[in-house]
């Protein structure tokens, strides 16, 4: 008989969570302006907003903080973290952030200036808001296939190397750099192939550009190119690191996502002059360039989290909980991005409330419901996360408008996934009652999904 799969860890501490009561969510949406991310996160059962520093640290790590060394300049736990650094990916000069949206800001004050275009494969919503608050502009080359959700190819986040020499032929001196978020988070948390990491690296070559990775779920990314990629079976996660990043310039990474920690981020190249150019940036933004934001014991638990985070064990018990979730949803005929992500599902939501008109916000409206539901908090990766075009100031309904329920790593268990499950079957049943969706009443001008005010439209 064959043994099920079973998790790469046990658990050694606990946090209690609390129920509620349909009525007492009501009332916390409508104080909340129908924004989760307004919500308490006590009152939240079971919280999918996101993956990003929510995760559940090992004790090597919690050890590794106990050592931390916390000088202001030259601490011993920023060259632990530098050796770890550039042995997983080959990058001489790093500079530690608190995040990965303070790494961005660094570098694209280095790099970006007024009327820049910077194409890559869906931008992430900081992404894309650095860029544009420079008043430059984001070109979206991501494969076609990636907004069909029912279609089933390995790797839907891979840039188009025809949509993205066209940009680069036709704009190529406004071009600083080409930017590849791996994985691809806005597509359905979709990988991108190292067949196509080549082929952008060539037309990079060839048009004189460098690459920049958004390596938040980098390992994600690794893992899906060893299962899905045939060249890459018999590699570990971390020579197909080593080859993934061989293949960039330079890299932004948001630690709170595949680093396994609360806090912190980083800016990676094998470049000097990109180093030189950011240092200008970082000490008046974030730090001294020994520590740039993040605390010694910090570090000390990053260097740890990316060494445990590249093994092929903790990744796959990762990715079979989401996996686990997704059979749960098929199950139910409920359509998602397929296939599988890495780190999350994002639930189709133009399919699940398909009488709400694009102009009042689906995924939002779905995510209203499933909190309504059961306490089950996720996000709107869609038309509100889209924001406006920059120039005609309309909103932006070109892509996919997804509810996104992040899975955070060592966190919760398959029990939780089945709660989440049939939480949102409950809602899909009764999905052609839902016939409006939301109105806004208050938006920021960049990044609006965060502090959104909405109202509910019946």
């Amino acid at each position: 008989m064959e043994l099920p799969f079973a998790e790469s860890w046990k658990i050694k501490m606990v946090e209690p969570i609390r129920k509620s009561t349909r009525e007492e969510r009501e009332r916390w949406l409508k104080e909340a302006d129908y924004n989760v991310f307004m919500l308490r996160a006590d009152q939240v059962y079971i919280d999918c907003l996101t993956d990003s520093g929510t995760g559940a640290m090992s004790d090597r790590q919690w050890a590794a903080m106990m050592t931390g060394d916390e000088s202001y300049a030259g601490a011993r736990s920023f060259y632990e973290l530098k050796d770890t650094i550039t042995r997983i990916t080959g990058f001489e000069y790093v500079i530690p952030t608190h995040q990965g949206r303070a790494a961005e800001n660094v570098l694209f004050s280095h790099l970006v200036k007024n009327g820049d275009i910077v194409p890559g494969n869906s931008h992430f919503d900081t992404t894309k808001g650095h860029i544009e608050s420079r008043k430059a502009f984001a070109v979206d080359c991501t494969v076609d296939e990636a907004k069909n959700t029912q279609l089933e190819i390995p790797f839907k986040g891979n840039v188009d190397l025809n949509k993205l020499e066209n940009v680069l032929a036709k704009d190529s001196d406004k071009i600083p750099f080409i930017i590849v978020t791996i994985t691809n988070n806005t597509a359905g948390g979709q990988p991108v192939s190292m067949e196509n990491l080549r082929g952008v690296r060539k037309l990079a070559d060839k048009y004189g550009k460098r690459v920049v990775f958004d390596s938040a779920r980098f390992a994600e990314n690794a893992y899906f190119i060893k299962t899905r990629e045939p060249e890459f079976k018999d590699a570990t996660i971390k020579e197909i690191c080593r080859e993934m990043f061989s293949l960039a310039d330079i890299m932004t990474m948001s630690s709170k996502k595949d680093g396994l920690v609360n806090m912190g981020g980083f800016i990676a190249t094998r470049w000097e002059d990109i180093y030189e150019g950011a240092k200008r940036f970082v000490i008046p933004f974030e730090g001294f360039l020994t520590y740039g934001g993040m605390n010694g014991r910090d570090m000390a638990a990053l260097a740890v989290g990316l060494d445990e985070n590249t093994e092929f064990e903790m990744l796959e018990t990762r990715i079979k909980q989401v996996e686990y979730l997704a059979a749960k949803l098929d199950e139910y005929g409920i359509p998602y991005q397929r296939p599988v992500g890495g780190h999350a599902l994002f639930i189709d939501a133009d399919k699940v409330l398909d009488r709400v008109p694009k102009e009042e916000f689906p995924a939002q409206r779905l995510t209203i419901e499933l909190y309504r539901e059961a306490g089950v908090r996720g996000c709107e990766i869609g038309y509100l996360l889209a924001d406006r075009d920059p120039v005609t100031r309309e909103n932006r309904f070109d892509g996919n408008d997804f509810l996104r329920l992040c899975i955070c790593r060592r966190t919760y268990t398959d029990n939780h996934m089945n709660v989440i499950a049939a939480a949102l079957k409950n809602v899909y049943d009764r999905r052609h009652e839902v016939t409006r969706g939301v109105r806004i009443k208050w938006e920021a001008e960049l990044m609006r999904h965060f502090t959104v005010k909405l109202e509910p439209l019946g």
